[in-house]
C-alpha cells in the first residue's frame, strides 16, 4: 500500500502530518507531502486510513500495491 497527496487538491490543512506523522510531512509552505516513497510500512495501514478518512480536501489517496 502507497499513500499519494494531489498537490492540486492539497490545501495546507495539515491533518495527514499530524495524524499520521509518518507517513507525511508539511513543506515549506505549511502542504502535505509524503515521506519517503509513500510506501506505508507494515502497522501504519490505520493511521494511512485515518489520514485519508480526515482530509477535507480528499488530497490523499491510498495504492493497492500488485
Amino acid at each position: 500500500m502507497k499513500v499519494q497527496i494531489d498537490p492540486g487538491r492539497c490545501q495546507g490543512h495539515g491533518r495527514c502530518y499530524d495524524l499520521a506523522p509518518g507517513l507525511f510531512a508539511e513543506d515549506g509552505e505549511g502542504y502535505g507531502q509524503v515521506v519517503g516513497d509513500g510506501v506505508v510500512p507494515p502497522g501504519e495501514e490505520p493511521e494511512a486510513r485515518l489520514a485519508v478518512a480526515n482530509c477535507p480536501e480528499r488530497a490523499i489517496d491510498l495504492v493497492e500495491e500488485a
